[in-house]
């Protein structure tokens, strides 16, 4: 997103200052902030399932189909390319540990859609995480997707630890949850399912290490849900000039969230108290009725009256931003 547009945005979503005190800005802790002039958009973040104090980030559009292995100083440790990928706009990335090998697997999503509908399908890429760090060129494995209900724009992906499910985050005044087949396919197109709702204008989410939760993040805050789609509590996130992206640390603690931008930083929020969720016995891949909102946008926290009308006009008027701007720059 160019800087037009996040000017644009800033004063459309300026009356979101009302929003309560529950969501007010947290500032966390800076962990490390990136310092590769390459690193320009970090639209993706996940944390290293194998290696100590790694992280993986990546740019958003207009990119190359690569990725970058950062420590815990925020100096880049590798670059790495991805043999046979397209990189038209990733938005998000996923890690996660391999139950029978102890690999670590990377997902890198090509899901970004501004004209929601421009492209036929979207891409997600498959790529074991590479044992060394130093340069190299990986092999990625393609995997195509539609949405049941029509194309979408999206920024988010996470994949279920326990059940190895990937899901898809849309990014909509009324986004979604949706699902993939539990057996992905290279040779069709695989068919994303709407299992839930999601919170306004969603940017990235992620998986919990352990598979009890996972985390939507929005511009403004990160909501927490166990995996049956019921909150848990709503996460106060740092002020960021563009909030992207968001990850749990490997340990399950706390939350990871970054921003685009040269030199960005990336912040570390201790998850509340009210974050350790009771097992849930219906998984977030059964697809719920038509209808359900079980991981929609809470409404409490003082967010009544009039501030859910400026915040629904401020969130108009950003839509109507982001899609004037993306018809007359494509």
């Amino acid at each position: 997103m160019g800087g037009l547009l996040i000017r644009m945005l800033g004063v459309a979503l300026a009356a979101l200052a009302v929003l309560p005190a529950s969501a007010a800005a947290d500032d966390g802790e800076r962990l490390f902030t990136f310092r590769d002039p390459r690193i320009t958009e970090s639209s993706g973040l996940a944390v290293s399932p194998t290696h100590d104090d790694v992280y993986y980030t990546h740019n958003d559009s207009s990119a190359q189909p690569e990725f970058y292995a950062v420590g815990a100083d925020g100096r880049t440790k590798a670059t790495f390319r991805l043999r046979g990928a397209e990189a038209r706009d990733w938005e998000a990335m996923a890690a996660v540990k391999d139950p029978e090998t102890g690999r670590g697997v990377l997902w890198f999503a090509d899901i970004g859609d501004n004209l929601d509908g421009a492209w036929p399908d979207v891409s997600i890429y498959k790529v074991m995480e590479p044992r060394t760090l130093a340069d190299a060129t990986l092999p990625a494995v393609r995997y195509r997707f539609r949405y049941a209900d029509g194309a979408r724009n999206a920024e988010g992906i996470m994949v279920n630890p326990r059940t190895g499910r990937l899901h898809v985050v849309t990014k909509e005044f009324a986004g979604g949850v949706y699902v993939a087949p539990k057996k992905l396919r290279t040779d069709r197109t695989n068919t994303l399912r709407r299992i839930g709702s999601a919170p306004i204008m969603a940017t990235d989410a992620a998986y919990a290490p352990d598979g009890s939760s996972y985390v939507i993040r929005t511009y403004f805050s990160a909501t927490l849900y166990e995996p049956s789609g019921k909150m848990i509590a709503k996460v106060p996130m740092p002020e960021l000039r563009q909030a992207e992206s968001i990850a749990y640390t490997r340990d399950g603690t706390a939350l990871l969230t970054g921003s685009e931008g040269v030199r960005s930083p990336v912040h570390r929020v201790p998850l509340p108290a009210a974050a350790t969720p009771t097992p849930s016995p219906t998984p977030s891949e059964r697809p719920r009725a038509q209808g359900t909102t079980a991981a929609a946008e809470p409404a409490g926290g003082g967010l009544t009256g009039l501030n859910v009308l400026i915040w629904l006009g401020a969130a108009a008027l950003a839509i109507g931003a982001i899609t004037f701007l993306a018809r007359i720059t494509r």
